[in-house]
């Protein structure tokens, strides 16, 4: 039978619109946050163990029920039909830019992408995963840019510490090295290329009429 810090711990998440502190919790249950932790534990053991269709998570610091992630292609059939509220691939790309580079300014994630991201950042702004965090301390003091914690709540991470290593997405040293094979110019090649368009054009003859004297 669950406890009545238990139950009380379920009624506070379940009416949350947010991610709830560990530290409110706590004032909430008049209990410590050592307690609080030892009920997540026991809580999100309780549910994996009865092959509940919800989980109990830590996201953005605090605790929320989700959706299983075994059952996520039930919950996207659901979420996304009818509806086309998908981020674009550059929105994408540009969010995960600002998410490794944070805090990052507009001009900063333009030269990585090389294009301008103006509109897009401004997307991602509406949306509430970036917003402005800082000002440069350079001249012109341009705006910096950082994640929410709307953005760590949709992606069902804790902390920024949580994002996957970037060196899980960078070739290895062999790939770059045979794509730098691969778009090397051989100087020979080039030289032989050259004479050929030049002994070409001596074939061809001049267009200029001949000297009549």
């Amino acid at each position: 039978m669950a406890s009545d810090a238990s139950r009380a711990f379920e009624a506070v998440v379940l009416v949350a619109d947010d991610p709830v502190d560990p530290q409110l919790l706590a004032q909430l249950l008049e209990v410590s946050t050592a307690r609080i932790d030892e009920l997540f534990a026991e809580l999100s053991a309780e549910y994996e163990r009865e092959g509940r269709g919800f989980v109990l998570a830590k996201v953005a610091g605090g605790y929320r029920f989700q959706s299983h992630p075994e059952q996520a292609a039930y919950v996207e059939r659901f979420v996304l039909e009818g509806q086309s509220a998908r981020l674009s691939s550059a929105a994408l790309e540009t969010l995960a830019i600002v998410a490794y580079k944070q805090p990052v300014s507009r001009a900063q994630v333009a030269a990585i992408r090389g294009v301008n991201v103006d509109g897009v950042m401004r997307t991602l702004q509406q949306r509430g995963y970036i917003d402005e965090v800082a000002r440069d301390a350079g001249p012109g003091q341009a705006i910096l840019y950082g994640t929410t914690p709307a953005f760590l709540e949709k992606l069902g991470l804790d902390s920024l510490d949580d994002l996957p290593p970037l060196a899980a997405f960078i070739p290895g040293a062999e790939v770059v090295e045979a794509l730098e094979v691969g778009l090397r110019v051989d100087p020979v090649e080039a030289v032989d290329v050259a004479l050929d368009d030049d002994t070409a054009d001596d074939a061809g003859g001049s267009d200029e009429p001949p000297d009549p004297r």
